[in-house]
């Protein structure tokens, strides 16, 4: 069943594709640049969803919901912002039959309608601050879509919020950034680089944009999730305004960040492997499957099963509901059951057989490292929840040291491009240019500035334009 799968080394996109459909997460649908998000799929997002939801609301923020449509008006009002989404965007013109007065955008992304409704929200300091976070689709057509990654139609979540001062709302940006790199990270066992884009990466409207930046496992970046601070910008153009403590009339200063489905394409890249699917055990669907096994059908009906069951009912009585399953796919080979399981990306599986039966314990196999273990039923629980964190772990620490291993500093420019052709990965190198010198980086090598370290405040000489002073940034080839 492997052969169903591309090697990475021999055919890395092909890899990836294969991957999603071995393990059943997503199909293509009749409109171009679209997905279906399959159950596990789904499931999967849904894990991920609630770690961050969860985060958010502990922060403060509210779920609330704002249309699909957009006067397309509105989106000119705020120029930089339309001028960046404007090829982008999808135009509904015509509805129920008629010609419409105004054309109505699809969204792209949800500041501006988002604006519009604070504008009717806001009339004193006291209504501030707002702090509202929205789970929905959003709409960019995409002219070279890949699943996941780049798709026309997206899930995502996207938060907003306003504030009475700009310290306010760029502590809101720079928390918000932190709450996706802590839950990336020890949810989704992806170490980051949290960092701020330069003029030229920046979100269309923003004064400044952040971003979790990590690396795949071809060394290529992705952007998981970035944090904008708007400024006034928005709150200008939809005049959000309040009366202030001291009477005045002052604009709203505001933030937008969002994260989206894109991160299914991160897990993907970075932990899989060329057997399919692996998932760090926090966000699996399934944490564990129990795979009954014997050639007696009676034994296995009436002795292997029952026990099978019983062990997945006190798993999930103690790593929570349906995070254990049990295998009753008996029309297939033993060797099958496992590697369906171990495409799907289960990160345990529990075998039970006649000899396990007698020993009252089950074999456990991890399936990032193929790791076997015998566990007893007794203490099974804790036994099982030890391994599952171990793993998590160890996830998080092998793509850190993948990422640490394929990044390296240059000093010039003909240093950077041999580099970049030869191994690849990250490039840390000092920049003190434009959007101009960042364009001509870019046509030069396809290596784009992901973003500079928030954790590095070391300056030094440009190595492209020769300037002093310049910041350490972090430069590659992305998706």
């Amino acid at each position: 069943m492997a052969r169903n799968i591309v090697p990475k080394e021999q055919d890395y996109s092909q890899w990836y594709l294969d991957v999603i459909r071995a393990s059943e997460l997503a199909d293509y649908a009749p409109v171009r640049g679209c997905m279906v998000i399959r159950p596990t799929g789904y499931a999967l997002w849904e894990a991920i969803q609630r770690a961050f939801d969860e985060a958010f609301k502990e922060s403060g923020h509210v779920n609330a919901y704002f249309p699909l449509l957009i006067p397309s008006s509105f989106l000119e009002k705020e120029a930089e912002h339309v001028e960046g989404f404007a090829p982008e965007c999808a135009v509904v013109t015509h509805a129920g039959g008629d010609d419409l007065e105004e054309p109505l955008v699809i969204r792209p992304t949800s500041e501006t309608v988002i604006g519009h409704m604070y504008s009717k929200w806001v009339q004193s300091w006291r209504d501030l601050p707002i702090l509202i976070n929205q789970w929905c689709n959003v709409m960019r057509w995409e002219k070279r879509p890949r699943l996941f990654l780049r798709t026309s139609e997206f899930l995502w979540q996207e938060g907003h919020t306003a504030h009475a001062t700009r310290e306010e709302a760029m502590e809101e940006t720079l928390r918000m950034l932190e709450i996706y790199r802590r839950i990336m990270e020890e949810h989704l066992a992806l170490p980051v680089i949290a960092g701020e884009k330069s003029e030229g990466e920046r979100f269309p409207g923003a004064d400044n944009t952040y971003t979790c930046e990590t690396m795949m496992s071809d060394g290529k970046a992705l952007q998981a999730g970035t944090s904008h601070f708007l400024g006034q910008n928005f709150a200008k153009a939809f005049d959000i305004s309040f009366q202030s403590q001291e009477g005045r009339q002052e604009f709203a200063w505001t933030t937008s960040w969002g994260v989206s489905t894109r991160l299914i394409g991160a897990i993907i890249m970075t932990h899989s492997d060329n057997d399919g699917l692996v998932l760090p055990p926090r966000v699996a669907p399934v944490k564990a499957v129990i795979v009954p096994i014997s050639t007696d059908d009676a034994v296995l009906q009436e002795r292997l099963l029952p026990r099978a069951k019983e062990l997945a009912d006190r798993l999930n009585a103690h790593l929570g509901p349906r995070s254990v399953a049990v295998d009753t796919q008996f029309h297939l080979r033993p060797a099958d059951r496992f590697f369906h399981h171990l495409q799907k990306g289960v990160p345990l599986r529990l075998e039970l057989g006649e000899k396990e039966l007698a020993a009252l314990s089950v074999r456990s196999v991890r399936r990032d490292t193929a790791d076997k273990r015998d566990l007893s039923w007794e203490g099974l629980e804790g036994a099982v929840a030890s391994i599952l964190e171990t793993m998590q772990a160890d996830l998080l620490a092998k793509a850190r040291e993948f990422r640490l291993a394929r990044t390296r500093s240059v000093e010039t420019f003909e240093e950077f491009k041999e580099r970049l052709d030869r191994e690849g990965g990250f490039l840390e190198a000092y920049f003190a240019g434009g959007k101009a010198e960042e364009k001509a980086i870019k046509e030069a090598t396809m290596a784009t500035v992901r973003c500079f370290p928030l954790d590095d405040d070391s300056r030094g000489t440009c190595f492209f334009t020769g300037k002093k002073d310049a910041k350490r940034a972090i430069f590659a080839r992305a998706y």
